[in-house]
Protein backbone atom coordinates (compact mmCIF):
# COMPACT_ATOMS: atom_id res chain seq x y z
CA UNK A 1 0.00 0.00 0.00
CA UNK A 2 1.31 3.57 -0.85
CA UNK A 3 2.36 5.66 2.09
CA UNK A 4 -0.69 8.54 1.09
CA UNK A 5 -3.25 6.32 0.83
CA UNK A 6 -2.33 4.43 3.95
CA UNK A 7 -2.21 7.80 5.65
CA UNK A 8 -5.85 8.16 4.34
CA UNK A 9 -7.01 5.12 5.79
CA UNK A 10 -5.55 6.04 9.24
CA UNK A 11 -7.15 9.36 9.43
CA UNK A 12 -10.53 8.70 8.01
CA UNK A 13 -13.38 6.95 10.31
CA UNK A 14 -15.60 4.44 9.11
CA UNK A 15 -19.05 5.46 7.76
CA UNK A 16 -20.59 7.57 10.79
CA UNK A 17 -24.22 9.00 10.83
CA UNK A 18 -23.96 10.16 14.50
CA UNK A 19 -21.54 13.35 14.43
CA UNK A 20 -20.41 16.65 15.89
CA UNK A 21 -23.40 18.69 15.59
CA UNK A 22 -25.59 15.55 16.63
CA UNK A 23 -23.45 14.23 19.47
CA UNK A 24 -23.25 18.09 21.20
CA UNK A 25 -26.87 18.58 21.18
CA UNK A 26 -27.43 14.94 22.68
CA UNK A 27 -24.77 16.25 25.42
CA UNK A 28 -26.76 19.03 26.48
CA UNK A 29 -24.97 22.11 24.08
CA UNK A 30 -27.31 24.32 21.73
CA UNK A 31 -24.77 23.47 18.92
CA UNK A 32 -21.29 22.39 17.41
CA UNK A 33 -20.41 25.07 14.58
CA UNK A 34 -17.47 26.39 12.47
CA UNK A 35 -16.52 29.43 11.21
CA UNK A 36 -17.60 29.57 7.37
CA UNK A 37 -14.68 30.73 4.57
CA UNK A 38 -17.16 32.65 2.26
CA UNK A 39 -14.77 31.78 -0.65
CA UNK A 40 -13.75 28.46 -0.21
CA UNK A 41 -18.00 27.20 -0.04
CA UNK A 42 -18.51 28.33 -3.40
CA UNK A 43 -14.95 26.89 -5.13
CA UNK A 44 -14.29 23.78 -3.51
CA UNK A 45 -17.03 21.49 -3.90
CA UNK A 46 -15.26 18.84 -1.05
CA UNK A 47 -15.61 21.55 1.09
CA UNK A 48 -18.65 23.28 0.63
CA UNK A 49 -20.87 19.14 0.94
CA UNK A 50 -18.70 18.94 5.08
CA UNK A 51 -19.74 22.83 6.03
CA UNK A 52 -23.30 22.12 4.70
CA UNK A 53 -24.07 19.16 6.95
CA UNK A 54 -25.80 20.19 9.96
CA UNK A 55 -25.36 17.08 11.67
CA UNK A 56 -21.90 17.72 11.79
CA UNK A 57 -21.92 21.63 12.23
CA UNK A 58 -25.24 22.97 13.63
CA UNK A 59 -24.07 26.80 13.21
CA UNK A 60 -22.42 29.04 11.37
CA UNK A 61 -20.59 32.17 11.92
CA UNK A 62 -18.59 34.21 8.24
CA UNK A 63 -14.96 34.66 8.85
CA UNK A 64 -15.08 37.90 7.49
CA UNK A 65 -18.09 38.77 5.69
CA UNK A 66 -20.33 41.05 8.67
CA UNK A 67 -17.29 42.71 9.89
CA UNK A 68 -16.94 46.72 9.12
CA UNK A 69 -13.93 46.89 6.43
CA UNK A 70 -16.79 44.55 4.25
CA UNK A 71 -20.26 45.96 5.16
CA UNK A 72 -19.44 49.92 5.36
CA UNK A 73 -16.04 50.28 3.26
CA UNK A 74 -17.16 53.68 2.78
CA UNK A 75 -18.70 55.41 4.82
CA UNK A 76 -22.67 55.47 4.38
CA UNK A 77 -22.55 52.76 1.64
CA UNK A 78 -23.81 49.29 3.07
CA UNK A 79 -22.37 45.95 1.07
CA UNK A 80 -23.67 42.94 2.20
CA UNK A 81 -22.80 40.13 -0.22
CA UNK A 82 -20.19 38.51 1.33
CA UNK A 83 -22.15 38.33 4.89
CA UNK A 84 -25.12 36.99 2.91
CA UNK A 85 -23.20 33.97 1.89
CA UNK A 86 -23.24 32.49 5.51
CA UNK A 87 -26.74 33.86 6.24
CA UNK A 88 -28.18 32.12 3.26
CA UNK A 89 -26.03 28.88 3.51
CA UNK A 90 -27.22 28.65 7.26
CA UNK A 91 -31.08 29.14 6.15
CA UNK A 92 -30.58 26.76 3.53
CA UNK A 93 -29.34 24.04 5.29
CA UNK A 94 -31.04 24.75 8.75
CA UNK A 95 -27.89 25.54 10.42
CA UNK A 96 -27.79 28.26 13.29
CA UNK A 97 -25.79 31.59 12.56
CA UNK A 98 -23.74 33.48 14.98
CA UNK A 99 -22.70 37.10 13.59
CA UNK A 100 -19.62 38.89 14.04
CA UNK A 101 -18.81 41.63 14.43
CA UNK A 102 -19.87 45.24 14.73
CA UNK A 103 -17.39 46.74 17.44
CA UNK A 104 -13.45 46.27 17.04
CA UNK A 105 -10.48 48.09 16.92
CA UNK A 106 -9.08 45.74 13.89
CA UNK A 107 -10.49 45.37 9.61
CA UNK A 108 -11.78 48.98 10.15
CA UNK A 109 -11.82 50.88 7.11
CA UNK A 110 -9.10 53.71 7.36
CA UNK A 111 -12.12 56.39 7.01
CA UNK A 112 -13.15 55.01 10.39
CA UNK A 113 -9.65 54.19 11.98
CA UNK A 114 -7.75 57.27 10.69
CA UNK A 115 -10.00 59.91 11.34
CA UNK A 116 -10.18 62.33 14.14
CA UNK A 117 -13.69 61.87 15.84
CA UNK A 118 -15.62 63.79 18.57
CA UNK A 119 -17.81 61.36 21.06
CA UNK A 120 -20.82 63.28 19.37
CA UNK A 121 -19.47 62.00 15.84
CA UNK A 122 -18.26 58.80 16.41
CA UNK A 123 -22.07 58.01 18.33
CA UNK A 124 -23.15 58.70 14.93
CA UNK A 125 -21.58 56.67 12.94
CA UNK A 126 -21.50 53.52 15.32
CA UNK A 127 -25.30 54.29 15.39
CA UNK A 128 -25.49 54.33 11.86
CA UNK A 129 -23.24 50.85 11.53
CA UNK A 130 -25.02 49.56 14.02
CA UNK A 131 -28.90 49.87 13.07
CA UNK A 132 -28.20 49.07 9.11
CA UNK A 133 -25.47 45.79 9.40
CA UNK A 134 -27.97 44.18 12.29
CA UNK A 135 -30.95 45.55 10.68
CA UNK A 136 -30.16 43.81 7.75
CA UNK A 137 -29.93 40.51 9.52
CA UNK A 138 -32.69 40.92 12.06
CA UNK A 139 -34.01 37.98 12.95
CA UNK A 140 -31.57 36.22 11.59
CA UNK A 141 -28.81 35.69 14.35
CA UNK A 142 -28.53 33.81 16.80
CA UNK A 143 -26.49 35.69 18.69
CA UNK A 144 -24.01 38.75 17.92
CA UNK A 145 -20.53 40.00 18.89
CA UNK A 146 -21.29 43.60 19.42
CA UNK A 147 -17.72 44.20 20.57
CA UNK A 148 -14.87 41.99 20.10
CA UNK A 149 -11.31 42.21 21.86
CA UNK A 150 -11.65 45.62 23.57
CA UNK A 151 -9.09 43.98 26.17
CA UNK A 152 -5.22 43.74 25.06
CA UNK A 153 -2.84 40.76 26.13
CA UNK A 154 -1.55 42.95 29.43
CA UNK A 155 -5.12 43.14 30.97
CA UNK A 156 -5.89 46.79 30.13
CA UNK A 157 -8.25 48.08 28.00
CA UNK A 158 -6.98 47.57 24.28
CA UNK A 159 -6.04 50.96 22.73
CA UNK A 160 -8.36 51.83 19.85
CA UNK A 161 -10.40 54.72 17.96
CA UNK A 162 -13.01 54.34 20.36
CA UNK A 163 -11.38 54.10 23.36
CA UNK A 164 -9.28 57.53 22.16
CA UNK A 165 -12.34 58.92 21.25
CA UNK A 166 -14.66 57.96 24.16
CA UNK A 167 -11.79 58.80 26.79
CA UNK A 168 -12.81 55.41 28.58
CA UNK A 169 -15.08 52.49 28.22
CA UNK A 170 -18.34 54.62 27.60
CA UNK A 171 -18.18 53.40 24.25
CA UNK A 172 -18.66 49.33 25.26
CA UNK A 173 -22.05 50.23 27.23
CA UNK A 174 -23.45 52.40 24.01
CA UNK A 175 -22.87 49.55 21.55
CA UNK A 176 -24.40 47.61 24.07
CA UNK A 177 -27.66 49.60 23.95
CA UNK A 178 -27.33 50.75 20.09
CA UNK A 179 -27.26 46.53 19.25
CA UNK A 180 -30.39 46.32 21.77
CA UNK A 181 -32.50 48.66 19.57
CA UNK A 182 -30.94 47.20 16.34
CA UNK A 183 -32.73 43.67 17.05
CA UNK A 184 -34.07 43.32 20.39
CA UNK A 185 -34.33 39.46 20.13
CA UNK A 186 -30.72 38.19 19.21
CA UNK A 187 -28.31 37.18 22.38
CA UNK A 188 -25.06 40.21 22.39
CA UNK A 189 -21.90 39.19 23.24
CA UNK A 190 -18.64 40.56 24.42
CA UNK A 191 -15.83 38.32 22.62
CA UNK A 192 -12.22 37.98 22.84
CA UNK A 193 -9.23 35.71 22.85
CA UNK A 194 -6.81 33.96 25.86
CA UNK A 195 -9.70 34.12 28.29
CA UNK A 196 -9.24 30.49 28.98
CA UNK A 197 -5.56 31.36 31.22
CA UNK A 198 -7.58 33.00 34.06
CA UNK A 199 -5.13 35.89 34.19
CA UNK A 200 -5.47 39.94 34.48
CA UNK A 201 -7.06 39.49 30.50
CA UNK A 202 -9.60 37.40 32.56
CA UNK A 203 -9.93 39.73 35.08
CA UNK A 204 -10.33 42.94 33.21
CA UNK A 205 -13.30 41.07 31.01
CA UNK A 206 -15.01 40.03 34.32
CA UNK A 207 -14.70 43.65 34.65
CA UNK A 208 -16.36 44.78 31.41
CA UNK A 209 -19.52 42.68 31.94
CA UNK A 210 -19.71 43.87 35.44
CA UNK A 211 -19.38 48.11 33.98
CA UNK A 212 -22.05 47.20 30.93
CA UNK A 213 -24.17 45.59 33.49
CA UNK A 214 -23.34 48.49 35.90
CA UNK A 215 -24.53 51.38 33.16
CA UNK A 216 -27.82 49.30 32.59
CA UNK A 217 -26.92 48.39 29.59
CA UNK A 218 -27.58 44.85 27.70
CA UNK A 219 -24.91 41.71 27.92
CA UNK A 220 -26.51 38.14 27.33
CA UNK A 221 -22.89 36.05 26.71
CA UNK A 222 -19.45 36.53 26.74
CA UNK A 223 -17.25 34.11 23.87
CA UNK A 224 -13.72 32.63 24.46
CA UNK A 225 -12.33 32.67 21.11
CA UNK A 226 -10.02 29.95 22.01
CA UNK A 227 -6.93 30.29 19.37
CA UNK A 228 -4.15 28.23 21.58
CA UNK A 229 -0.97 26.06 21.22
CA UNK A 230 -0.58 22.31 21.58
CA UNK A 231 0.96 21.67 24.39
CA UNK A 232 0.09 25.18 26.16
CA UNK A 233 -3.82 24.89 26.43
CA UNK A 234 -4.98 25.12 30.09
CA UNK A 235 -6.44 21.99 31.37
CA UNK A 236 -10.08 20.72 31.33
CA UNK A 237 -10.88 22.02 35.16
CA UNK A 238 -9.29 25.42 34.54
CA UNK A 239 -11.16 25.96 31.69
CA UNK A 240 -14.35 25.14 33.46
CA UNK A 241 -13.56 27.67 36.08
CA UNK A 242 -12.80 30.73 33.68
CA UNK A 243 -15.80 30.00 31.91
CA UNK A 244 -17.78 29.59 35.33
CA UNK A 245 -16.11 33.24 36.28
CA UNK A 246 -18.55 34.96 33.74
CA UNK A 247 -22.07 32.70 34.23
CA UNK A 248 -21.39 33.26 38.20
CA UNK A 249 -22.29 37.33 36.24
CA UNK A 250 -25.71 35.82 34.80
CA UNK A 251 -24.35 35.73 31.21
CA UNK A 252 -23.90 32.49 28.87
CA UNK A 253 -20.55 31.38 27.28
CA UNK A 254 -19.35 29.75 24.06
CA UNK A 255 -16.28 29.01 22.27
CA UNK A 256 -16.56 31.27 19.21
CA UNK A 257 -13.08 30.12 17.04
CA UNK A 258 -11.73 27.51 18.35
CA UNK A 259 -8.67 26.26 16.98
CA UNK A 260 -5.31 24.77 18.38
CA UNK A 261 -2.07 25.58 16.51
CA UNK A 262 1.09 23.30 16.25
CA UNK A 263 3.50 25.79 17.17
CA UNK A 264 6.07 24.44 14.92
CA UNK A 265 6.00 22.07 11.72
CA UNK A 266 6.10 19.63 10.98
CA UNK A 267 4.86 18.23 14.39
CA UNK A 268 6.02 14.86 15.47
CA UNK A 269 3.47 12.40 16.01
CA UNK A 270 3.01 12.72 19.46
CA UNK A 271 2.02 16.39 18.94
CA UNK A 272 -0.96 15.25 17.01
CA UNK A 273 -2.16 13.42 20.90
CA UNK A 274 -1.36 16.24 22.75
CA UNK A 275 -3.45 18.27 20.14
CA UNK A 276 -6.33 16.11 20.72
CA UNK A 277 -6.13 15.96 24.25
CA UNK A 278 -6.51 19.86 24.20
CA UNK A 279 -9.61 19.81 22.43
CA UNK A 280 -10.96 17.54 24.03
CA UNK A 281 -10.16 19.68 27.62
CA UNK A 282 -11.31 23.00 26.03
CA UNK A 283 -14.82 20.63 24.73
CA UNK A 284 -14.95 19.07 28.06
CA UNK A 285 -14.63 22.83 30.15
CA UNK A 286 -17.35 23.64 28.41
CA UNK A 287 -19.46 20.61 28.98
CA UNK A 288 -18.54 21.30 32.53
CA UNK A 289 -20.43 24.96 32.95
CA UNK A 290 -23.66 25.03 33.36
CA UNK A 291 -24.73 27.77 30.37
CA UNK A 292 -22.29 27.01 28.00
CA UNK A 293 -23.63 26.59 25.45
CA UNK A 294 -21.62 25.94 22.45
CA UNK A 295 -18.54 25.24 20.77
CA UNK A 296 -17.68 26.99 17.35
CA UNK A 297 -14.43 26.16 15.76
CA UNK A 298 -12.59 28.11 13.74
CA UNK A 299 -12.65 26.54 10.04
CA UNK A 300 -12.54 22.93 9.95
CA UNK A 301 -9.74 22.09 7.94
CA UNK A 302 -6.59 23.21 7.44
CA UNK A 303 -6.60 24.04 4.15
CA UNK A 304 -7.82 27.40 4.43
CA UNK A 305 -7.17 28.00 7.73
CA UNK A 306 -5.88 31.53 9.03
CA UNK A 307 -2.92 30.86 11.07
CA UNK A 308 0.14 29.68 8.40
CA UNK A 309 -0.75 33.28 7.27
CA UNK A 310 -0.64 34.99 10.51
CA UNK A 311 2.03 32.52 12.36
CA UNK A 312 4.98 31.98 9.97
CA UNK A 313 5.67 28.22 10.44
CA UNK A 314 2.66 26.85 12.74
CA UNK A 315 -0.88 25.41 11.81
CA UNK A 316 -2.10 22.20 11.69
CA UNK A 317 -4.54 23.46 14.30
CA UNK A 318 -7.84 22.54 12.85
CA UNK A 319 -10.43 18.98 13.04
CA UNK A 320 -9.76 17.88 9.20
CA UNK A 321 -6.55 17.98 7.90
CA UNK A 322 -5.60 19.62 4.43
CA UNK A 323 -7.48 16.68 2.27
CA UNK A 324 -10.46 16.99 4.46
CA UNK A 325 -9.39 13.62 6.49
CA UNK A 326 -10.60 13.92 10.31
CA UNK A 327 -7.37 13.83 12.71
CA UNK A 328 -6.94 12.58 16.11
CA UNK A 329 -8.35 15.70 17.19
CA UNK A 330 -11.42 14.97 16.05
CA UNK A 331 -11.51 11.82 17.76
CA UNK A 332 -11.05 13.35 20.64
CA UNK A 333 -14.08 15.71 19.88
CA UNK A 334 -16.27 13.01 18.97
CA UNK A 335 -15.74 11.00 22.14
CA UNK A 336 -15.51 13.71 24.99
CA UNK A 337 -19.32 14.50 23.64
CA UNK A 338 -20.06 11.21 22.91
CA UNK A 339 -19.14 10.59 26.44
CA UNK A 340 -22.02 12.66 27.83
CA UNK A 341 -24.35 12.30 25.52
CA UNK A 342 -27.91 10.75 26.02
CA UNK A 343 -28.45 7.52 23.99
CA UNK A 344 -30.44 7.35 21.37
CA UNK A 345 -32.64 5.51 19.25
CA UNK A 346 -32.16 4.38 15.66
CA UNK A 347 -34.23 7.29 14.28
CA UNK A 348 -34.25 10.38 16.44
CA UNK A 349 -34.69 14.70 15.84
CA UNK A 350 -32.02 16.75 17.03
CA UNK A 351 -32.49 20.60 17.32
CA UNK A 352 -30.21 22.63 15.74
CA UNK A 353 -29.74 26.56 16.41
CA UNK A 354 -31.57 28.30 13.79
CA UNK A 355 -32.28 32.31 13.37
CA UNK A 356 -32.67 34.33 16.12
CA UNK A 357 -34.70 32.32 19.05
CA UNK A 358 -35.93 29.52 16.43
CA UNK A 359 -34.66 26.28 16.14
CA UNK A 360 -34.14 24.03 13.04
CA UNK A 361 -35.06 20.61 13.32
CA UNK A 362 -33.21 17.84 12.19
CA UNK A 363 -33.78 14.01 11.08
CA UNK A 364 -30.47 11.93 11.83
CA UNK A 365 -30.45 8.18 11.96
CA UNK A 366 -27.88 6.82 14.65
CA UNK A 367 -26.67 3.82 13.48
CA UNK A 368 -22.66 3.81 14.03
CA UNK A 369 -20.47 5.38 16.86
CA UNK A 370 -16.96 6.86 16.01
CA UNK A 371 -13.87 5.05 15.00
CA UNK A 372 -10.65 6.38 16.38
CA UNK A 373 -8.74 8.65 14.15
CA UNK A 374 -4.71 7.80 14.46
CA UNK A 375 -2.04 9.92 14.52
CA UNK A 376 -1.69 11.54 10.89
CA UNK A 377 2.24 9.92 10.77
CA UNK A 378 3.06 8.34 7.11
CA UNK A 379 3.67 4.95 7.00
CA UNK A 380 4.72 1.50 3.94
CA UNK A 381 3.89 -1.00 6.49
CA UNK A 382 1.01 -2.70 7.50
CA UNK A 383 -0.89 -1.02 10.46
CA UNK A 384 -0.48 -2.59 13.36
CA UNK A 385 -3.29 -4.94 15.60
CA UNK A 386 -5.85 -2.15 16.32
CA UNK A 387 -5.72 0.06 19.98
CA UNK A 388 -7.44 2.30 20.65
CA UNK A 389 -6.00 5.75 21.84
CA UNK A 390 -6.75 7.83 24.71
CA UNK A 391 -10.22 9.28 24.82
CA UNK A 392 -11.67 6.90 21.84
CA UNK A 393 -14.22 4.53 21.61
CA UNK A 394 -13.99 1.45 23.23
CA UNK A 395 -17.53 -0.14 23.20
CA UNK A 396 -20.98 0.26 23.11
CA UNK A 397 -24.20 -0.67 21.33
CA UNK A 398 -23.53 -1.56 18.41
CA UNK A 399 -19.60 -0.52 18.53
CA UNK A 400 -17.62 -2.94 16.43
CA UNK A 401 -13.81 -1.33 16.58
CA UNK A 402 -11.20 -1.60 18.71
CA UNK A 403 -11.69 -2.52 22.86
CA UNK A 404 -7.95 -2.45 23.56
CA UNK A 405 -6.85 0.61 25.28
CA UNK A 406 -3.00 0.19 25.52
CA UNK A 407 -2.39 2.20 28.76
CA UNK A 408 -5.43 2.81 29.51
CA UNK A 409 -8.73 2.09 30.79
CA UNK A 410 -11.81 1.20 29.23
CA UNK A 411 -14.80 2.59 31.34
CA UNK A 412 -18.47 2.40 30.84
CA UNK A 413 -20.36 5.53 29.78
CA UNK A 414 -23.33 4.92 29.29
CA UNK A 415 -24.83 2.17 26.93
CA UNK A 416 -24.12 3.31 23.91
CA UNK A 417 -20.48 4.65 24.81
CA UNK A 418 -17.75 3.28 26.09
CA UNK A 419 -14.06 5.01 26.45
CA UNK A 420 -10.81 4.75 27.14
CA UNK A 421 -9.93 6.97 30.35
Amino acid sequence: MHSKTLLASLLAPAAVSAVLNDLAVRAGLKYFGTALGESAVSSDATYASIVSDNTEFGQLVPENGMKWESTERTQGVFTFASGDISANQAKKNGQGLRCHTLVWHSQLPSWVSSATWTVDALTAVMEAHITNVMGHYKGQCYSWDVVNEAVGDDGNWRSSVFLTTFNGTDYIPLAFNLAKAADPDTKLYFNDYNLEYNGAKTDRAVELVKLVQAAGAPIDGVGFQGHLIVGSTPGRSSIATALQRFTALGVEVAFTELDIRHGSLPAPASAYVTQGDDYANVVGGCLDTPNCIGVTVWGFTDKYSWIPGTFSGQGDALLYDADFNRKAAWTSVSSVLAAKATPAPASTTSSAPGCGSTFATVTVTVTATVSASQDPTTSTSSAPAATQSHYGQCGGIGYTGPSNCGSYTCKVQNDWYSQCL
